[in-house]
């Protein structure tokens, strides 16, 4: 409760400050940071992806076999599944079909209602690599995810989603840096989309390989990454037992268990080379549902930490959280903006708070259209080693930023009042997201 009050005084701080602001400056300062704020960032992913290029992508051969990981140790795939039953095959067949071969894969099979259960318990029976849990009811990704990472024989673990289909050589690249380097905790994956048969699908291809690709890059440049991808990650399991593995309250495991081990010290690494196929929503209400999960459990995640992220001894986590701080202001600043323009006109408001219009000026627009097409440009020049063709999914790319910031805005504005309402802290269980179109 405490905590929450403190978040709720900062939340109320930063809406009185931009209100503040807006009375002060002619609604310039709203228009100012609403337009130039996505312009900033984008410059900012394209420099972090250029200086992680530079600095360790450019000198990798272009085609890598599996690394070798000293001392062969056992490798843990961890799987868990509800109600995957039109996919699961699949995952399993490409988490077992791994180029290095100590490798244990567990299917954790959280209460599905369909047939994921039968078919999991029939691969099993041809392949002593795969063992299978049924766990009796669905209690939630985070409790799967922890029963397989308590039955797993290896210290090395590679959880994936039930729809995820892992390359050959994805386990081995998402062990290596943690045999390297003893304070790296976990490693995040690329994944990429495999489903594509209608326009949100093209704009997703397009947003992970020239967006979220982007942002690990750079968020790794600065030393610490706002989340591992829940679908791909790679994790050390004495990080994970120090810092109590994933909570079971929080909608979004991966965000949560991020934070937990930076706050604890340990460094996540992001590996391109560690490329996971993927299937994700290709309609407006399945993105909808995904991409307000995603921003309620940041906010969900921030406000758990917000205390402790002044203390001095998190410094290293405070880009993450001006990061986290400027988009949500972002998308405030920007719905208080639109209020004020439709007040407007209505009735006669103060010269101090009036905003005029909504669109931005001429040179503003093609300065934004201009980064948007080079930070394209950019991404596909990064990514073409990992994913042929991106160059196709250019013509839909250009509806992107729209979509993609409108879709921060909106999400963001619903997020906060769940989060503030929200009195029951009990387990986080999941539903069947929107698998998309695919054949």
């Amino acid at each position: 409760m405490i905590e929450r009050l403190g978040a709720l005084a900062v939340f109320l701080l930063m809406v009185g400050g931009i209100t503040g602001i807006a009375f002060v400056t002619n609604g310039g300062f709203l228009l100012d940071f609403v337009f130039l704020y996505p312009l900033f960032m984008s410059a900012l992913w394209m420099a972090g992806g250029i200086y992680y290029w530079l600095h360790w992508e450019r000198h990798w051969p272009q085609h890598e076999s599996a690394p070798e990981l000293p001392g062969t140790p056992l490798i843990s795939i961890i799987i868990p599944c509800f109600n995957e039953e039109k996919q699961i095959e699949e995952t399993i067949g490409a988490a077992l079909a791994q180029a290095y071969l100590n490798i244990e894969v567990i299917a954790v099979n959280d209460g599905s209602r369909d047939a994921t259960g039968e078919i999991l318990d029939r691969l099993a029976a041809s392949n002593k690599k795969l063992r299978v849990i049924h766990l009796a009811e669905n209690q939630g990704k985070a409790v799967a995810l922890r029963t397989g990472a308590l039955a797993a024989a290896s210290e090395y673990l590679v959880c994936i989603d039930g729809d995820a289909m892992l390359e050959p050589n994805a386990a081995a690249w998402l062990v290596k840096p943690m045999l390297e380097q003893p304070r790296v905790g976990a490693v995040t994956g690329n994944p990429r989309i495999r489903n594509r048969s209608s326009l949100l699908g093209r704009v997703q291809v397009g947003e992970f390989a020239s967006i979220i690709g982007l942002i690990k890059r750079t968020q790794r440049v600065y030393g610490r990454i706002f989340t591992v991808s829940g679908v791909v990650a790679g994790f050390r399991r004495q990080a994970l037992d120090r810092v109590g593995y994933w909570s079971l309250d929080m909608i979004t495991e991966d965000i949560d268990i991020s934070w937990k081990l930076q706050r604890d010290h340990w460094a996540i690494f992001y590996e391109p080379r560690a490329l996971c196929w993927i299937l994700m929503p290709e309609t407006l209400r399945g993105l909808w549902r995904q991409r307000s999960r995603w921003a309620q459990g940041g906010a969900e995640v921030f406000l758990k930490f917000l205390t402790s992220l002044l203390k001095w001894r998190q410094r290293r986590l405070w880009p993450l959280a001006i990061e986290y701080l400027l988009s949500s202001s972002w998308a405030f600043i920007f719905a208080l903006t639109i209020i004020l323009w439709a007040l407007g006109k209505f009735y006669p408001l103060p010269t101090g708070i009036r905003v005029e219009t909504l669109l931005p000026p001429a040179f503003t627009g093609m300065v934004l259209a201009a980064t948007c097409v080079l930070q394209f440009a950019v991404s596909i020049l990064i990514e073409r080693r990992y994913e042929r063709g991106l160059g196709r999914t250019l013509y839909w790319v250009i509806w992107y930023p729209a979509i993609y910031w409108m879709l921060s805005l909106l999400t963001t504005l619903a997020s906060y009042p769940k989060v503030f309402i929200k009195t029951n802290r009990g387990r986080a269980r999941w539903t069947s997201p929107d698998r998309g179109l695919h054949q």
